[in-house]
């Protein structure tokens, strides 16, 4: 047989396996409910990460690197960030308020960083107190910084929880690193960390005692997660990340477990050949969902606002890849239902529940909406 005969075979019994991977999950349905979106914050860019003050007011990550205040229908940009490395999908990134905020006056983010070694950047988590009325941070501190520095641009992470203890969990994509960094503890990226508020490391984390490892893991084998919450029902910490053509999953992320990227997906590789053959194996978890095709998770929230009835207890996803926001209906810890909402907005980078009850989704481009039901 010809070498171009064999190469064409190799070829297609790779495409073939691949499609044989690409089973779709349930399939999304259009939904329209009786609320509407009001754009509350314009002309924003990429708005990556919001949170809450206690006064209602707002901060806002901007991935190019600007933090925002937007109290009294005013954006007043806040000075005392740390330099930010914008690069690829790198820059400003997540942000969120101290549990006990009025209190401690701590804010935590993270970014992307060129400190430390190598040429390039990694991802950082800080945390700052916030002095509103002049819009400014001080007192920075550095809690946790990626090792080493790399020129890739993708697979940064990072967003930020914390669970009914106090523990600041944050992660870090396995940046653009498959086959080096998710599998292997001695090495960041890929992973999702635990830290008490003040940056130690708890001492009954998973991988205290194992020889050279990242101590900070709590679990390892992600590929890029871009949404981190508790689920307020629960306690658990819930996770989703990207997979490549395929494969997005939801995880509840469990003390020293393997999430199995890159050994086990539900995905293929973008040109459509097979990585993998496997979407089991022994000692590594399997998710609570995935989508197949990628719908490209960022932010998520579980609704537990009287204000939305119909969507209280569920979970909302927003979509990069598609422009909308996905609406998840639980039962018994498992998703039975999709549904496509406010089809067509724009790229759908974050989505939070504000004390109020009210939810709120960061649109590239666009700015940030605030969801309103709708009068009868």
């Amino acid at each position: 047989m010809k070498k171009q005969h064999i190469t064409f075979l190799i070829i297609l019994l790779l495409t073939l396996t691949a499609c044989s991977q690409q089973k779709e999950s349930i399939p999304a349905t259009t939904s329209h409910y009786n609320y509407k979106t009001e754009l509350i914050v314009p002309d924003l860019d990429i708005p990556w990460g919001m949170t809450f003050l206690p006064d209602g007011s707002m901060l806002i990550t901007e991935k190019s690197g600007e933090l925002i205040h937007f109290k009294d229908n005013t954006k007043h940009k806040v000075s005392g960030v740390p330099d930010i490395y914008v690069r690829g999908q790198g820059g400003f990134l997540d942000i969120q308020l101290h549990p006990n905020y009025e209190e401690t006056d701590w804010i935590y983010f993270s970014y992307a960083s060129a400190e430390g070694e190598g040429d390039g950047g990694n991802t950082a988590i800080m945390r700052a107190h916030f002095e509103a009325a002049n819009h400014k941070l001080f007192g920075n501190e550095r809690l946790y910084k990626a090792e080493p520095n790399t020129r890739k641009g993708q697979h940064w992470g990072s967003r930020i929880a914390f669970d009914d203890d106090g523990y600041l969990y944050f992660s870090i994509g396995e940046r653009g690193q498959r086959d080096v960094n998710p599998q292997d503890i001695t090495k960041d990226g890929g992973k999702i960390y635990r830290l008490h508020d003040d940056g130690r490391i708890p001492s009954d984390n998973p991988f205290i005692n194992s020889k050279q490892a990242k101590t900070a893991i709590y679990s390892y084998g992600h590929r890029n997660p871009q949404g981190l919450i508790k689920n307020p029902l629960t306690g658990e910490l819930w996770s989703h990340e990207h997979g490549p053509q395929g494969g997005d999953e939801i995880n509840i992320i469990k003390k020293g477990k393997n999430y199995g990227w890159p050994v086990i997906s539900y995905g293929v590789n973008y040109g459509g050949t097979s990585f993998t053959e496997l979407t089991h194996k022994d000692g590594m978890e399997q998710p609570l969902f995935y989508w197949t095709p990628s719908i490209a998770p960022s932010g998520m929230t579980l609704v537990t606002s009287d204000k939305y009835p119909e969507w209280k207890n569920h979970l909302l996803v927003g979509s990069l890849k598609f422009s909308y926001l996905e609406l998840l209906t639980l039962k018994d810890q498992k998703v039975i239902k999709r549904e496509k909402l406010f089809e067509d907005i724009g790229r759908l980078r974050h989505v939070v529940q504000d004390p109020d009850g009210y939810i709120y989704i960061a649109v590239e481009g666009q700015g940030i909406y605030k969801i309103i039901p709708e009068k009868k």
